[in-house]
């Protein structure tokens, strides 16, 4: 396939246009709307949302990595992103329905649980396509700037949520009344997401068309998944990682499926003000994805990875510890320096570590790791925060999460690029 640079940029304008879904619904808008205005109560409306996250998490966990196997047999990724990403807007236009009021709490949640199951699955697809569109050599950069235009398109749509419709003094006179700036936010994120992914779709090459039959797909997928489970005993190093990234990237999609929520709840934040919060955390996010990508290809994936994940794991327990709310932002804002890193660093690594013949394979994995166990996190904040009635003690999850990532990964090899097979063995 030929790696052309208007396709690769269009690629990753697809991060930008699903930012659109995560900042404004999945993390510092909706999250926080329906847990303090649409649930009975804040501890009810976490835990409910808690559960349809881990639902969310433990269904793409399941179903990803064999229908991430069955279309690697199909040969296109397109379509597959296409479907998924149809459905995710849908389900973000209909949070225009939601009025604030607990009958609304039931279908808000399936509407979430639907578009985040739909928004996650379109994502294992999306960075399967990357291997054919960056040359190997770039891979950590391309993976940081994928990271860094994700965030970006955050901070713009956040900015442009809050000013045009939120605040007090935006620019679109909507009323607060029965919350229609906040659902007419919503409409607004579903039209990010479908203006801004048009790009890929239209200008990023996908690979060809294999010829199989969906049956004949389904079977070989199968196969493809057992084997990618064998060859990751087999190549140690890989597993441990995979093993590693299972607990620690559960840290951080639990950290951004109740940051808003926790910011609002413990810390009395208005939606104007949470929204305020996203846009300084997508700053300081993007700023440390773009600039650790030039580290991650000077000093290597790994050691990016544990110095970054050292550095969330400390900021993260101030964040819990701090009662003052300035204290709350300079501690949440440093948090996102190193979220990039942690994930643009996993994406590298993987690439440089795989073996050639079998990267295909390791990346289903990759895909699975980052989801089977989705549903912990979040299953977690909600239980404890019932339990303690405390939100600060269900945050404490995280923390644990990327302890236990992190220990393991202290044991991960390191990986020079263009390792070979042997080295793994």
């Amino acid at each position: 396939m030929s790696k052309k640079p208007h396709g690769i940029w269009a690629w990753a304008f697809y991060d930008w246009a699903n930012a659109g879904f995560n900042t404004l619904v999945q993390t510092f808008v909706f999250a926080a709307y329906f847990t303090s205005a649409v649930a009975a109560d804040k501890a009810a409306g976490t835990a409910m949302w808690g559960n349809a996250m881990a639902l969310a998490g433990l269904c793409v966990g399941l179903s990803g990595p064999v229908v991430g196997a069955i279309a690697d047999h199909t040969g296109r990724r397109k379509p597959w992103v296409g479907v998924l990403t149809a459905v995710c807007i849908a389900a973000t236009a209909l949070l225009w329905f939601v009025r604030p009021d607990p009958t609304w709490a039931f279908f808000a949640v399936t509407l979430a649980f639907v578009g985040v199951t739909a928004s996650e699955g379109a994502q294992i697809f999306y960075n399967a396509m990357l291997a054919d569109l960056v040359p190997e050599d770039r891979l950590g950069r391309w993976s940081g700037w994928g990271w860094a235009m994700g965030y970006a398109g955050g901070l713009i749509c956040l900015v442009a949520a809050l000013y045009g419709l939120i605040d007090d003094s935006a620019l679109f006179s909507v009323t607060h009344d029965d919350a229609l700036h906040v659902r007419t936010a919503m409409l607004f994120s579903a039209g990010w997401y479908l203006v801004f992914a048009l790009p890929m779709f239209l200008r990023t090459p996908d690979t060809p068309a294999t010829g199989q039959t969906m049956r004949s797909a389904v079977g070989h997928g199968f196969r493809q998944l057992k084997g990618s489970l064998a060859n990751a005993r087999r190549y140690k190093g890989v597993g441990l990682f995979l093993l590693a990234r299972m607990f620690y990237n559960d840290g951080l999609t639990t950290l951004f499926a109740f940051g808003g929520i926790y910011a609002a709840g413990t810390f009395g934040m208005q939606t104007s003000e949470v929204i305020l919060f996203g846009i300084g955390l997508n700053v300081t996010a993007g700023l440390g994805a773009a600039g650790f990508a030039w580290i991650d290809d000077y000093v290597g994936p790994r050691r990016t990875l544990i110095v970054s994940l050292t550095a969330l794991t400390v900021t993260a327990v101030c964040t819990l510890i701090v009662t003052d709310k300035t204290l709350f932002w300079i501690f949440g804002l440093t948090v996102g320096i190193f979220v990039g890193p942690v994930q643009a660093s996993s994406r590298s690594y993987l690439a440089r570590a795989a073996p050639a013949d079998l990267r295909n394979q390791f990346f289903g994995l990759f895909a699975l790791s980052g989801k089977v166990t989705a549903f912990l996190g979040p299953l977690l904040v909600g239980w404890i925060t019932v339990a303690a009635d405390s939100q600060r003690a269900g945050m404490a999850s995280v923390v644990g999460l990327f302890l236990i990532g992190l220990a393991l990964l202290a044991a991960v090899p390191r990986v020079k690029k263009q390792q070979t097979t042997e080295e793994h063995t």
